[in-house]
């Protein structure tokens, strides 16, 4: 056997040692690997997937907010829960409230990032000024908008020469709520917006002003199209925030569900029935209850978008 042969039949063998090697080289950085993803996964599971495990197996309970002597009790809860007014009625105040919130912080955040992108001077200071609310915490925002709503000392009755009750009258409050929201987050859908116009090529412009494209036709035929994801994903961010309000509606009516239980929502439902009925086993159903809502929120957000994309192609 020539050596050119010896080389031809042992090459197959040395293909074989190397791909064996890579594959052992993978292995041992999944295992190297693992050691440093295991300190996030063993926080994820006791801060997360355990107490959800935990609040399923207690929404089939009785327990109270001790812990002793739940006894099983099967689908009660959630048959009580169906049954229930006021979880209906806070699920409708917390419904209300997004659809309020999500397409005014959508439009409004868009034309915010327009006038931060396209004005010259001082663009740093719009946009400090833009996002600046979102960084303060909820409890602040919400006190100082107490504030400025109050019908004796508020500044906004004063500036307009107007007597509304804000925080006192069902018809109102829960647009005081709607309107401290809108300056506080409207900040976040502000930046995405604003990345999303930067990375915007600018030929594109520049070949629809050569064929003689306004600025509206520019906007309405290059930046809404180029912004049709950005819009998507806020439009979701939006709905999975609002209807999860909860921090400005308590703050802003002092720890109460507001004029008439207008402005209770879901959450706060949930933690009433929890902490001050002492009824965990019922707060956990309507919980899950709640938990199932946003997952199909989610869900169907993400199939409209697969759907819209395979309808792209």
């Amino acid at each position: 056997m020539t050596a050119t042969s010896a080389q031809t039949i042992a090459a197959p063998a040395r293909v074989r040692t190397a791909a064996d090697s890579a594959r052992l080289r993978r292995g041992q950085g999944f295992q190297h690997g693992g050691w440093f993803v295991a300190p996030f996964l063993a926080l994820f599971a006791l801060f997360v997937i355990w107490p959800l495990l935990r609040g399923v197996y207690l929404s089939f309970t009785d327990a109270n907010i001790s812990g002793e002597g739940a006894s099983f009790i099967g689908l009660d809860n959630y048959r009580e829960a169906l049954e229930d007014p006021l979880m209906w009625d806070s699920l409708g105040h917390s419904a209300y409230f997004t659809l309020l919130v999500v397409p005014c912080i959508t439009v409004l955040a868009f034309l915010l990032a327009m006038l931060a992108h396209h004005i010259e001077r001082g663009k740093w200071l719009w946009r400090l000024c833009f996002f600046a609310p979102f960084l303060l915490p909820s409890t602040v925002a919400a006190n100082l908008w107490q504030w400025l709503f109050n019908p004796g000392t508020g500044m906004i009755n004063h500036v307009f020469g107007i007597e509304t009750p804000w925080l006192t009258d069902k018809s109102y409050a829960m647009l005081a709520i709607v309107i401290q929201t809108l300056w506080w987050t409207v900040g976040f859908s502000f930046l995405l917006y604003l990345a999303a116009l930067q990375g915007i090529p600018g030929h594109l412009y520049e070949a629809a002003r050569l064929d003689g494209a306004n600025a509206w036709h520019r906007m309405v035929h290059i930046t809404l199209p180029m912004l049709r994801n950005i819009t998507g994903l806020v439009i979701a961010l939006q709905i999975l925030a609002s209807l999860q309000v909860f921090d400005q509606a308590v703050v802003m009516m002092d720890f109460l569900p507001g004029p008439e239980g207008s402005t209770r929502t879901f959450v706060q439902y949930t933690l009433e029935e929890g902490f001050t009925s002492y009824r965990v086993g019922y707060a956990s159903a309507i919980s899950v209850i709640f938990f199932v809502i946003i997952a199909a929120v989610a869900l169907a957000r993400m199939w409209l978008l697969r759907n819209r994309e395979e309808a792209a192609r």
